[in-house]
């Protein structure tokens, strides 16, 4: 499980950061923490759409669909945190 969640986090590093000062801006929606949180019971959760028991597949989906998540619920953002977050990375 670790080496799936360091391969994770190579390929979403960016966007986790964005997600923890978006996590940290009071002007955050109300359903962005359970987004989240449901994201990353995901991760850990045994229960995937392709188990990992299927050597490649298992882990490309978590590889594909965890990214995809977080873009889509980033995307979802109001414009005023999302420029407040983008503008506190640079």
């Amino acid at each position: 499980m670790w080496k799936k969640i360091s391969m994770l986090w190579t390929v979403i590093r960016g966007d986790a950061r964005l997600m923890l000062r978006a996590w940290k801006h009071p002007g955050a929606p109300n359903w962005f923490k359970p987004a989240v949180v449901g994201m990353a019971l995901y991760v850990v959760s045994p229960i995937d759409l392709i188990p990992d028991a299927i050597p490649l597949l298992g882990v490309m989906d978590d590889l594909v669909l965890i990214p995809l998540a977080m873009r889509f619920v980033l995307d979802r953002l109001p414009a005023s945190v999302r420029a407040d977050i983008v503008r506190t990375t640079v």
